[in-house]
Parts: C-alpha cells; structure tokens; sequence
C-alpha cells in the first residue's frame, strides 16, 4: 500500500485579470454601471434591483429569492453549496421551464443537513411544484417534512431486517391516530 499525498486546496489569482476572470475590454462593458465581473459579484437580492427591467432575468432572481437563496452570489462556484443549497437551486429549474411535461421527483432525505429556517424554504419550494402538477414521493425522518405532507407510509417497526413492513398509511392526521405508529406519536 502507498501512502497518498494529499495538498490544500489553494486559489491561484490570475496576474493578467486579478481574479475578475474576463479581458479588461470586456470588462469596460456596462449594464447600470455594473460590468460583468460587478455583477457576479452580486447577490441575488441584490440583483433584483439592478436587473428590475430585464423581466426574465428579474423573474429568475425573484424566484431564488422566495425559496431562499437570495444571499446566494451570481457568480459563487458551484462546488461552495451547500447540498440543501443545491437541491434548491437544481429543483427549482423545473418551476422555470414551460413544458406541460408533468414531472415525478423521486427524493431521499431531501431536509438532511438543512437548518430547520431552510426547511419551511424547501417546503414553499415542494408545494410551488405540487401546484403545476408535479409530483414528489421522497424518503424522509424530519417531523416537519411528513406532518406537511399529503400522504404518508410509514414503514416499520424499526430499521434494517426488523423494518420493512407498512405500519401505517394515511393523511398525518391518519398516521397520528393510529396507536402503532411511532411516527404519529412525534407527529
């Protein structure tokens, strides 16, 4: 067995553009006093009013902001999202198309390593879909969650070889009634 070096990461500014990432005469051209580099810089939020004309731009941000990512830049690297971050981000591309397509979302553990703020984010995001006629079936442990949920299976008693079996099914009012949910009795 060999032993693996591994490195830091590091971040190398280029000395030609200083890290702005674009020719300076790109650079020189401007929207509202913003040029491109000014822009990616932005967050969102922020560029909801920088871009208030530009209506399908506007309708993007203004979108990303309802479900949370307003803090967001334009130009962050995807690899510096957070997963709940990115679930949003990639979910909410399919409020935007126009297709009639319906879609089902197949999901497991969609609210993992989401603070509880982000959750109710996730949830506007989910019934925004729901209401143009998607569907979402996801596996899921957070009380939250399944208490807004529509229909609930909950699988049991516990995990692994002793689980597997339906205990109960229903509306969450359902599963709450039902004395051998462990499920309903958080719920």
């Amino acid at each position: 067995m060999s032993n693996m070096l591994f490195f830091n990461d590091m971040e190398v500014v280029c000395p030609t553009c200083k890290g702005k990432r674009f020719k300076e005469h790109i650079l020189n051209i401007t929207y509202n006093d913003y040029n491109i580099n000014d822009c990616l810089e932005l967050s969102v939020e922020e560029a909801l009013d920088v871009f208030k004309n530009e209506s399908k731009i506007h309708k993007v941000l203004k979108l990303l902001t309802e479900i949370g990512l307003g803090y967001l830049k334009l130009g962050q690297l995807l690899t510096t999202l957070s997963g709940g971050e990115g679930q949003r981000l990639k979910l909410s591309t399919s409020l935007m198309k126009k297709n009639k397509q319906k879609s089902l979302f197949l999901l497991d553990e969609p609210s993992t390593g989401l603070h509880p703020y982000d959750i109710r984010y996730l949830l506007e995001l989910f019934n925004r879909l729901i209401d143009k006629g998607n569907s979402i079936i996801m596996v899921e442990h957070n009380i939250h969650m399944i208490n807004a949920s529509d229909w609930i299976i909950d699988l049991g008693p516990e995990g692994g070889v002793k689980g597997g079996h339906i205990i109960a099914e229903g509306t969450p009012n359902d599963i709450k009634a039902n004395q051998s949910s462990v499920t309903g009795q958080y719920l």
